[in-house]
This record gives structure tokens, sequence and C-alpha cells, in this order.
């Protein structure tokens, strides 16, 4: 099959500003650092080809978008048009700062609530606005990656602790260091978790029947069923259809 045929999944990638969003998708896009990112506008765009359960009868290849998404204050009011269609989401963090940590779920309830815009406006969430139950009703792969593990001291390095917004997620947490290619090396660890999260973003979207629906529309089919039974800058004005 031709590069250009092939089905594709795409994936937020949110965070604080500064976390180094930039510098991963580099990384797992194109297994080099970048030493000098600049600053995401909007949204800038990343592609990947992974192989979905490669090394078995059934592999076959997909394209993976990787939608970094600005994490400036200032576009928070804006920035919801990135996040239809989602089929899965990288929460990103920095190691060194605890505060972008907390602030995961804000983004995550920003994600996930991008149904209650209204003409074109989008409110800034706080950190409450993340309900667990409404991730539940979502299907949507979550892997939560901490970057900048070289700049921790050893004491802090010494302490494993899992990310709480992971175990409520049920996601896999990579920490990493996105100037060193060989923290994503084929067949790390950390790059199995990579590869084993994109298998299951394509597995919901090509393989369930719940890729379709929004986190809105899945959780409103719930309840009644109880009662009843290269890089691209990306602007507002992107062109292209995100309807498949």
């Amino acid at each position: 099959m031709a590069s250009m045929d092939l089905e594709k999944v795409r994936i937020l990638v949110v965070g604080d500003s500064g976390v180094g969003k930039s510098s991963l998708v580099q990384l797992v896009c194109h297994s080099q650092p970048v030493l000098n990112p600049g600053w995401t506008i909007g949204a800038s765009v990343e592609v990947k080809i992974h192989d979905y359960k490669e090394g078995t009868p059934s592999q076959k290849s997909y394209f993976a978008e990787f939608w970094d998404i600005g994490g400036s204050v200032d576009h928070a009011t804006s920035r919801h048009i990135f996040y239809n269609p989602v089929h899965g989401i990288i929460l990103v963090h920095d190691l060194t700062n605890r505060k972008s940590h907390s602030n995961l779920r804000r983004w995550l309830g920003e994600v996930l609530n991008k149904d209650h815009s209204n003409n074109g406006t989008s409110r800034h969430y706080s950190s409450g606005d993340y309900d667990p139950e409404q991730f539940a009703g979502s299907h949507i792969p979550v892997l939560v990656i901490g970057t900048k593990q070289d700049q921790l001291d050893s004491n802090r390095q010494t302490i494993k602790q899992i990310s709480s917004i992971a175990e409520e997620c049920g996601a896999d947490e990579i920490n990493l260091d996105c100037t060193q290619a060989r923290h994503l090396a084929p067949g790390s660890t950390n790059a199995v978790k990579l590869s084993r999260f994109l298998d299951k973003v394509i597995y919901r979207r090509y393989y369930t029947g719940v890729a379709r629906d929004s986190p809105k529309k899945v959780i409103e089919r719930r309840y009644f069923a109880r009662d009843a039974g290269g890089s691209t800058q990306v602007c507002a004005d992107y062109p292209y259809s995100t309807n498949w």
C-alpha cells in the first residue's frame, strides 16, 4: 500500500507552555532531538508511520498525526478548534515543575469538554472540571509523559512516583530526557509503552464501535441506555476537513 493511502489517527499532545511538547514530538516522529525548539502558536503537526501489531499476521501501517497544541494561556479560549476529532491524548508535564503535573487534570478536562463550546468560544477549564466518570465514558487512550528527567537532582531521581492521573486513566507513564534519542530507542521500555499506546489508539479508531462518538455522545448513549436498557503550523482557518 502506498504511504499516501494509509489510514490515520489523530493524537493531541497537550500540557503547559514550556514543558517540552515540541521537543517530545520531534523525538517521537523523527528519532532525533531538537535542541532549540520554537514556541508553538496554535498547533504544530508532525506525522509518524506506525506499524499496528508489529511482528504479527495482523500488522498494518497507519499514519499517526501528533497535534502539538500551544499551551499559552493567551490562547485558552480558541485552541478548542484543534480538539476535534481526537483519537488519543498525550499529557505532557515537566518533572521539575509539580504545577505542570497538577495542571494535567485541567488539560484533560479541557479536551473532554470540547463539545461544551458555544459560538466559537471555550472557557478556560479549572482542574476541578476533570471528571473521572466522564473519562471512563470517553474510551480515549491516554499516555502520560514527564520530560526533563535530566534536570532532576539525584535525590529526586531515587523516588519512584506514579502519576495519580495516570493511575486514574489506566495509562502508561514515560519519564524521559527529550535531548537524548536513546530514551526512545527501538526496543527500550519507553518505546514499547509508546507503541502500545499507539496500538490502543488505532484499535479504538478502527476496530471498535465507539471510535466515531465524541465523549459527550458516549456518555449520553450510556445514560439513555440505562434508562431504557515535516512540521506544519496550523491556525484557526486550517483549510482541511477533519471529518475522517
